[in-house]
Formats: structure tokens, sequence, C-alpha cells
């Protein structure tokens, strides 16, 4: 991922300005990031040190997302369906 796009998706999710760390913000660089791999896994099917990654992500950003479900439901039901994630 490079600067442009990054900073381009915490502007989009900050909460406030200059909000790098608040849980929408790393569900969705996450969620940038397992698209990415999700890409390359397509096309390297026996990479399996990139797999174990993915899963690790996936399982970081499933836990991130209990949390805020569990903290604010309405900013939970807003972020997904901001991210497009089937919840």
């Amino acid at each position: 991922m490079d600067k442009e796009k990054k900073t381009d998706i915490i502007n989009k999710f900050e909460l406030h300005k200059g909000d790098t760390g608040s849980t929408e913000v790393q569900i969705a660089l996450l969620t940038d990031r397992i698209s990415q791999l999700t890409g390359h896994m397509a096309a390297n099917r026996h990479d399996y040190s990139t797999q174990r990654s993915l899963l690790k992500l996936v399982g970081h950003r499933r836990r991130l997302l209990a949390y805020l479900s569990k903290e604010d439901v309405a900013r939970y039901r807003s972020l997904i369906t901001r991210l497009g994630l089937r919840k």
C-alpha cells in the first residue's frame, strides 16, 4: 500500500483530525490489506506464508469488529456498511 492510499483511507475513516489509531481506521486499513492479499493468493495458491499472514489479518479484523460491536453498535453498523462487509 502506498502512502497516498493509506492517508486517503485514514482521512476517510478518522473520527477527528489526526486520528490514526481508532478502531474504524484500523479496520479500514486491515480490510484494504486483506483485499490486496486475497488477490495475491488467487494468483499464487501455494504461497503458504502469505496465506498464514492473511489468516492472521482476518482474525485481527474480526476481533476488532467484535470489540466495536460491543462498544457501539451504531458505529459498527455504519462501518460495515461503508466497507461493504457482509456481517
